[in-house]
């Protein structure tokens, strides 16, 4: 059994939530509360030095952090259904779909950024809140344009959900939660309509997690 170190309102914990799903692969749920700090706890920290969330222990004793490491380990380790296109051109497309989120949107957008904006900046709610919608709108403002241009289908790549679609619906979430105008990205909430009528991304959603609040 694999056992999942995460946090329901975790955007990262949640894409690994949905490629579990999607893989049909069970796992065993271990919830840190981050805003409570528990992933600083000394247990977590030996565990992942970094102190986020999520980390995967693998059936043999192995401990796998950073969500995208993660899901492509789960993709070579169960392969079907693939979660990357199979030719060269399409993998890198994908990738770079999902990593404009993973890698540009995301990582400014967490938890300790708008903890450090607040604390440490001395930023009112509205101007975090301002912060978080300027980023994902500079993001979706690529997406949106890339994904409309094709290959068509219902998803991000094709007709079948893949690791950018693992990655557009925690965002799309973040960014309803932040209240963000999402009619300029017609595509993008297509697309994020059509993964939630997939049993595998509708029960990875945060408020159906045990550990929801």
């Amino acid at each position: 059994m694999l056992t999942l170190h995460g946090y329901f309102r975790s955007s990262a914990s949640f894409r690994v939530r949905i490629a579990l799903n999607l893989k049909g692969v069970a796992a065993a749920h271990v919830s840190h509360h981050l805003r409570r700090n528990e992933q600083r706890a000394p247990a977590y920290l030996a565990l992942n030095p970094q102190g986020l969330v999520p980390s995967l222990q693998t059936d043999d004793g192995q401990v796998l952090v950073q969500s995208m490491a993660i899901i492509e380990y789960l993709d070579e380790v169960y392969p079907t259904p693939a979660l990357l296109p199979a030719d060269p051109a399409g993998r890198a497309r994908a990738r770079a779909l999902a990593d404009i989120i993973a890698c540009d949107i995301h990582p400014i957008d967490n938890l300790r950024v708008l903890r450090y904006l607040r604390a440490e900046m001395g930023q009112d709610e509205a101007s975090v809140q301002r912060w978080y919608n300027h980023w994902i709108t500079e993001g979706f403002n690529a997406l949106e344009p890339m994904l409309a241009a094709g290959p068509a289908g219902r998803f991000c790549h094709g007709d079948s959900p893949g690791i950018a679609d693992i990655c557009l619906v925690p965002q799309v979430v973040n960014s309803r939660n932040y209240k963000l105008d999402l009619s300029p990205y017609p595509t993008i909430s297509r697309i994020f309509e059509a993964c939630l009528a997939l049993p595998a991304f509708a029960d990875a959603m945060p408020e159906r997690q045990p550990d929801a609040e």
